[in-house]
């Protein structure tokens, strides 16, 4: 196959580091023309939402009467979930009942910042420990396809338990935390070439069965037909996405989180998880090649909220310092209970060639239609 000349958009700083990137003829990546045409008419910048946003919250006060809780909302010491629980809570006037999922990689600064909004909010935080031998297990499984999405463990967990809870608890409403402000740009299909969809139980078992030493008993798993049909439209369990009705920026999130809380900003998004900082700030870039900053500072950048040319100065500079990824490095290495070298073997090994079963082509014909019924906000690719 012949190589792709280098090309980067002329109005975000998506590039072909995703081989799938098309341009039109003046430079402009087809993210960029996606925001213009699809999303930003729509969402308008939070504005223009108000008739909306109150139908929809009284909806949800209307359907917790007589409930300890009217919603459910997952935190994980990070910026949008933190963000979205001071809404809920003091702006709002919800009553939501708060998880945290334990998977044994929190950093410090996460659990201070959940420590600090659930303690001055008064809301009590129900945390579910994943078991450890497990999700070593599991982590280490993972590793061993050779392929990127390492996070797959986490997030299936976090799905798969929400999914849980909202059966369990009889509770109508989920409160996510997905903002277009912030993430509009998802990562690219191709830097996860060969992994199956977060949310697919086929492609995680299959994981599981062929790469992990041990039986996997304790953990929760859900699926495509669970999540997206069962318990949405069976169940009546709404999952809602409040951020994209208000207006705010990056910075003002910060602001407020800081100023109401002490809140301790952690930098790159997602940095308030080892693993995930492991992975976004050493292991992806070192690996694979691409760097994941890209979409996230393309999302700030078509929504006006950082100009291209400081994103590319951002990129000039890698994630972490070299000191500061193999410091990550031996203590995910330590965390795992192997050595860095055998940590090492799983980033140096050739292309992954083993097919994993997955239900990718339904989820991608679901996001399409999603987006052809206006229903998914965020532009994937």
């Amino acid at each position: 196959m012949k190589e792709r000349k280098y090309q980067i958009c002329k109005c975000c700083v998506m590039d072909t580091t995703d081989n799938e990137i098309s341009f039109d003829k003046n430079g402009i990546c087809m993210r960029c023309n996606e925001y213009k045409e699809r999303i930003l008419p729509d969402w308008n910048y939070g504005r223009g939402h108000r008739q909306e946003f109150s139908s929809l919250f009284n909806r949800v006060k209307e359907s917790g009467k007589g409930k300890k809780y009217d919603c459910i909302l997952g935190l994980s010491g990070g910026l949008d979930s933190s963000y979205m629980l001071h809404l809920a809570v003091k702006e709002w006037g919800l009553r939501p009942f708060v998880f945290h999922i334990d998977t044994g990689w929190n950093l410090p600064v996460a659990q201070k910042n959940i420590k600090c909004l659930t303690d001055k909010l008064g809301v009590k935080l129900h945390i579910k420990k994943m078991d450890r031998k497990e999700m070593r297990e599991m982590q280490l499984a993972w590793f061993r396809t050779g392929l990127e999405l390492l996070d797959a463990p986490q997030d299936h967990a976090f799905i798969a338990l929400t999914d849980k809870l909202a059966m369990k608890l009889g509770v109508k409403y989920i409160l996510n935390g997905y903002n277009i402000c912030t993430e509009v740009i998802a990562d690219p299909a191709s830097w996860g070439k060969g992994c199956g969809e977060t949310g697919d139980c086929t492609y995680m078992k299959d994981v599981i069965r062929k790469c992990c030493n041990i039986p996997i008993k304790k953990y929760t798993f859900t699926n495509g037909f669970q999540h997206k049909f069962w318990i949405p439209y069976v169940k009546g369990v709404k999952t809602l996405k409040p951020l994209n009705l208000v207006p705010f920026t990056k910075e003002q999130m910060i602001q407020t989180l800081v100023e109401e809380y002490g809140y301790i900003p952690y930098g790159q998004k997602h940095f308030e998880d080892l693993i995930t900082k492991f992975l976004e700030g050493y292991w992806v870039p070192t690996r694979f090649g691409h760097d994941i900053r890209r979409a996230q500072l393309s999302s700030l950048v078509i929504t006006g909220q950082m100009t291209r040319d400081e994103a590319l100065r951002i990129l000039e500079q890698p994630p972490l310092t070299e000191e500061e990824s193999m410091e990550l490095l031996k203590e995910v290495a330590r965390r795992l209970e192997i050595s860095e070298e055998e940590l090492m073997a799983f980033h140096n090994m050739p292309e992954c060639k083993t097919h994993f079963r997955s239900q990718t082509r339904i989820y991608r014909f679901g996001i399409r239609l999603y987006e052809t019924l206006g229903i998914e906000k965020r532009i994937r690719k």
